[in-house]
């Protein structure tokens, strides 16, 4: 009897191996990343946005998908670089392990080393959404993609999450209030209680622009641009806010701690303002989006944290690196680039252009001596 509980717990074993947390797994390196979506048909070619990427000397890039042809591209860069499990594979992932040790192997390992693939992402906004099937799947899905890295050795190299937008909170407002909203906390939980043990960040999607938008006669213009303004206490906690930006992660921090996970990092997974909307969309200007995508390229220049975390510098990736004029609803969704189709500037926050074959050749030869060495935003 006791000779075959050793041997049931021997099988187990390597169950039990690939769930061992790869602490200090970083898939984040500096404070400024960017999100490069694609869903468009007149943007730059892949390799030329690596010219781009270089010449503005962002490191840390986030796509929503694993295309090959982007995945070649950025062969070799030093980027740090994270892939999407999209939505629509996620019940496949979910239901079968293989199908996930498949696309780990066609998506990340076939592109592995000269790819630095830093980081998968299991969906979009998931448990913010109406599918309840999909939102039941998403942490099979999880431990699927992540038993699979496991298995290839990769654990320690590549880390594991997914992006939550604002909508999984009751409330934000004052930041120390907010919970997370009873309908996804069954979903969130266990989710939360899988990251924490493999030691994943919490990626929640910050946007004061949308915030604004929903209650424009009780939040100041300047509190969301990070222009001066009287800006907010939390009762609370006695804690002073002069914008909605860091607001918005304690907020994301309170949640955690009311959940029992205080100790869970936080990072923007994507942050953005709009230079063009419909009539109901005014402040979607592209001056309020060169000021908001400057001031915050400052802020998160300093690596400080928040109010609620001083000691945690803020990491978020922005939105987005081109317009794209593919996206469906508002016209606002089609214009949150710093990057029009061409390669030219939308406003500037300090990045050059890229306008023309002339100029791509002319960055090229600058970015060359940089390919070993970065500025770390």
């Amino acid at each position: 009897m006791k000779i075959s509980i050793l041997f049931d717990w021997f099988l187990l074993l390597p169950l039990i191996v690939f769930f061992v947390a790869p602490r200090n797994v970083q898939g984040f390196t500096g404070t400024y990343g960017i999100n490069y979506g694609r869903l468009a048909n007149n943007i730059p070619s892949p390799e030329k946005v690596v010219v781009m990427l270089k010449a503005a000397k962002i490191r840390n890039v986030r796509i929503y998908d694993a295309d090959h042809n982007v995945l070649k591209a950025f062969k070799g860069t030093g980027f740090e670089l994270v892939v999407n499990v999209p939505n629509e594979l996620v019940k496949d992932m979910s239901a079968n392990g293989d199908n996930a040790m498949n696309w780990v192997k066609e998506n990340v390992v076939a592109f592995l080393p000269d790819t630095p693939i830093r980081g998968i992402t299991v969906g979009n906004e998931i448990l913010g959404g109406s599918d309840q099937e999909l939102q039941g799947a998403l942490l099979g899905a999880v431990k699927n993609i992540y038993n699979a890295v496991g298995q290839l050795h990769l654990a320690n190299l590549i880390q594991i999450s997914t992006a939550h937008s604002q909508v999984v909170f009751v409330n934000s407002f004052p930041p120390s209030s907010c919970v997370f909203k009873e309908s996804s906390f069954q979903y969130m939980k266990p989710l939360l209680q899988f990251f924490s043990h493999i030691g994943s960040p919490f990626y929640i999607n910050v946007y004061p622009f949308l915030a604004y938008l929903s209650d424009p006669e009780n939040i100041n213009l300047n509190y969301t641009l990070f222009e001066p303004n009287l800006g907010i206490h939390d009762a609370n906690t006695k804690l002073y806010y002069d914008n909605m930006f860091e607001a918005q992660i304690d907020a994301a921090y309170a949640a955690l701690d009311a959940a029992g996970f205080g100790k869970m990092a936080v990072i923007v997974s994507e942050t953005g303002w709009a230079s063009r909307g419909d009539e109901n969309e005014a402040v979607a200007t592209a001056q309020n989006a060169r000021t908001y995508n400057y001031n915050l390229r400052k802020r998160l220049a300093l690596h400080k944290g928040t109010p609620l975390r001083p000691k945690i510098p803020v990491r978020a990736y922005i939105f987005a690196l081109f317009n794209e004029n593919l996206k469906p609803g508002p016209t606002s969704e089609r214009n949150f680039g710093l990057f029009k189709p061409d390669g030219s500037i939308s406003y500037n926050v300090g990045f050059p252009a890229l306008k023309s074959s002339a100029s791509t050749s002319s960055l090229s030869l600058k970015v060359q001596s940089w390919d070993r060495g970065f500025i770390q935003h």
